[in-house]
């Protein structure tokens, strides 16, 4: 780390010339090479699997995803009436001569005469597509929804309601440009100078394009979902600005401790940088944990992420150090320059202040902080996983407008229908019968649409049921339906017969994808758990620090769960997240959540443990250690939590309920880590074990010196104290 150090500041204009080449190339070579976003979702085994491989092998035209264009009549008009039918008909016809659209079942038509309520108010025409959702672009969603609209007249009003239309008004990331620019307000008041202020957004900015480039070239190789920039920004920003914080901040207090530029910048990278280093292990080690749970979509995304954080690690190291060089002393502010070393400003500043409260009566604060992550974590109990519905989603959005409509008109179920997919051979009508008769006759049931039949075969044919539910499509009930058809209802009416039948469409896949997560997730959380654990041990060369650390994020990951299941499961968040309306949370949000908070949390633990760990070898005191190591980073920590609350919460004026999700998750997540967790329990704990910290087994010790990296902070040797094994003993 001195050596990089040394080279980049020696040879900074090299330094900067080459990232700039680096950048401007990785771009070049993307725009030429163009991407492969793949959205395709596999899930292996499930019945949503097999009923849409069943529907591609034998009806291929069939297997697509199916919109709904909802018309309802004004002013007292009815759907029969001559000029209204007219006009809807005339946007079927339409719609019909879009690409992709394979069919039209209208509601005039004899076979659709049950998508028209009793009272001729309100209808749907069902467009089965050529393909899955995965595989259109927004902006075919937005033509069907802008064609449906152009027909819109005083007594016909038209939305278009489904998965491709909802992909076309997805939100972005909001008013993350608000959000970079409180960063800099709030890294111009820590810093108090410009100059200084700018260089972690601009090594953040500077490696996010490098990254989403080369995320783009490997889409070609990996299957990578088309929203995968939009997460790498969210994560490069995040330990991006962290990391050329804790560099920058490091420099400076060398510069005030009487070193002069060099030498502060080379003491900087070789310990903060190398916490660095470490910190963006382990957040790969956590954003790589999601190929454990085996679905592609979630894998590809880990991959890019980790690409992500490279890149921002590397610009931490090599970027910052050089951008350092060229500004010299003018990284520190004014009046820091004038008034020269201010090494007593640290033992009477607030953070000092902190550290010898915590030292004198650690319980305190502590217990204190503990309630409060308690209570944030308690509704985590009434927590539930699952796919909201387009009832969510904005009022201003043709599938919120159609859902509507659909719900008033016909009840909430019609909203995320289910297919049964069934081989039936020929001679077996009587069980088809029994079939729709038996599904037809749960009480989760509204209305079942008469067998239609897909393909013929020689032994048989392959028929769809179009199975509405009485419930909305996120509710609790509409997945103990599906549950029920397959594990009971179907299984009953196809007993002792050749038919084979399936529940799938776009609810019962939700369904599945939900329930694969929720049984990988243990594993997911185990593996995230033991590689950072053991990454931490390799740095750290402690066992209780690394155990710590991994409850205190538990404990984390259980408060911001929590705040979710408050804030959108119980309508806590009321108009502010647009959660007017209670419903489950996503759960592949969760698990990215999950590996965000984890490793943004671990950037906080490996900044201050490893500061800790520092005068803890330059005295071999524990309580000195640890109430120096939080008077110095204490503030760093906190400032760049602010920083990322800022980012993050400029999500919640992102778009959609997913986008607000996020930004209230990791905005919580950073507000409980920082200002709960790092600065209050672990300095806590720390000085409640003492010197029992530092142990590790001799054994352990030595087999670690011998097959890992050298991980000291310095080349100083420890205090006769320190090197002592030390026993657990509290």
């Amino acid at each position: 780390m001195r050596s990089i150090a040394r080279w980049c500041y020696s040879h900074r204009r090299i330094v900067v010339a080459g990232w700039l080449v680096l950048v401007g190339a990785l771009v070049g070579i993307s725009s030429a090479d163009g991407t492969s976003y793949d959205n395709s979702l596999t899930l292996p085994g499930t019945d949503s699997s097999k009923a849409l491989h069943l529907l591609t092998a034998n009806a291929p035209r069939q297997a697509g995803d199916a919109e709904q264009i909802v018309i309802a009549a004004r002013h007292g008009a009815a759907l029969t009436d001559a000029a209204v039918r007219s006009r809807a008909q005339a946007l079927f016809a339409r719609v019909a001569t879009m690409p992709d659209v394979t069919r039209i079942v209208s509601p005039y038509a004899r076979t659709g005469a049950a998508q028209m309520n009793r009272h001729r108010t309100v209808a749907f025409a069902t467009v089965t597509l050529a393909k899955a959702t995965v595989d259109f672009k927004p902006a075919y969603g937005k033509r069907l929804i802008d064609v449906a609209r152009s027909f819109r007249t005083d007594q016909l009003d038209i939305a278009v309601g489904g998965p491709v239309a909802a992909k076309a008004e997805e939100g972005d990331l909001g008013g993350v440009g608000i959000g970079v620019l409180a960063a800099l307000l709030v890294l111009f008041v820590v810093f108090g100078s410009l100059l200084a202020a700018v260089l972690p957004l601009l090594s953040a900015l500077l490696a996010l394009p490098a990254a989403i480039s080369v995320i783009g070239m490997v889409s070609h190789l990996v299957s990578l979902p088309d929203f995968t920039g939009e997460v790498v920004i969210l994560i490069g920003l995040g330990v991006g600005v962290d990391y050329a914080l804790f560099i920058v901040t490091r420099m400076r207090q060398a510069l005030q401790a009487g070193h002069d530029v060099e030498s502060a910048i080379v003491t900087a990278v070789s310990t903060t940088g190398r916490a660095v280093l470490f910190a963006g292990a382990v957040v790969c080690a956590a954003l790589l944990g999601m190929v454990a749970l085996g679905i592609g979509l979630l894998t590809g995304i880990g991959i890019a992420a980790s690409i992500g954080v490279l890149f921002t690690v590397a610009t931490s190291l090599t970027l910052i150090p050089a951008l350092l060089g060229f500004l010299g002393t003018k990284v520190l502010s004014r009046r820091q320059r004038h008034r020269g070393v201010e090494s007593a400003e640290l033992e009477t500043g607030l953070w000092w202040r902190w550290s010898a409260f915590i030292a004198r009566r650690p319980a305190v604060p502590a217990l204190v902080a503990l309630a409060l992550t308690g209570a944030l974590a308690l509704p985590i109990f009434s927590l539930r996983m699952g796919s909201a519905d387009q009832g969510n989603s904005l009022p201003s959005n043709s599938t919120r407008q159609a859902y509507d409509l659909l719900a008033r008109g016909f009840g909430p179920g019609f909203n995320g229908p289910l297919q049964v997919v069934a081989e039936v051979p020929n001679g077996d009508e009587a069980t088809l019968a029994n079939l729709t008769s038996v599904v037809g006759a749960d009480p989760g049931v509204s209305t079942v649409s008469q067998p239609a039949t897909l393909a013929r075969e020689r032994t048989g044919r392959v028929v769809a049921l179009e199975v509405y539910p009485t419930t909305a499509p996120q509710d609790a009930e509409t997945t103990q339906l599906v549950q029920r058809l397959r594990s009971t209802v179907i299984p009953d009416a196809v007993a002792t017969t050749a038919v084979h039948a399936y529940v799938g469409g776009a609810t019962a896949t939700s369904v599945d994808f939900n329930d694969v997560l929720a049984g990988k997730m243990p594993l997911f959380i185990a593996i995230v758990l033991l590689l950072s654990f053991l990454l931490l041990v390799v740095l750290l060369r402690s066992i209780l620090i690394p155990l710590t650390a991994a409850a205190m994020n538990v404990l984390s990951t259980a408060a911001v769960l929590g705040t979710l299941s408050a804030a959108f499961g119980w309508g806590w968040g009321g108009e502010l997240f647009d959660a007017t309306r209670p419903g489950p949370i996503e759960a592949a949000l969760a698990v990215m959540v999950f590996a965000i908070l984890f490793g943004l949390s671990m950037d906080y633990q490996v900044f201050l443990a490893s500061r800790i760990q520092e005068e803890w070898r330059r005295t071999g005191d524990n309580e000195q250690a640890v109430t120096r190591g939080l008077a110095v980073t204490g503030r760093t920590i906190t400032a760049a939590a602010i920083i990322m609350m800022a980012v993050f919460g400029s999500f919640i004026l992102g778009g959609d309920r997913l986008i607000k999700m996020f930004g209230l998750g990791l905005t919580t997540a950073v507000f409980v880590d920082a200002f709960l967790v790092r600065v209050a329990i672990v300095p806590a704990v720390m000085f409640w074990l003492g010197r029992a910290n530092w142990w590790l087994p001799t054994r352990l010790q030595t087999w670690l010196a011998r097959v890992t990296p050298h991980a000291d902070v310095d080349a100083g040797r420890l205090p006769a104290a320190a090197r002592e094994e030390i026993p657990v003993t509290l």
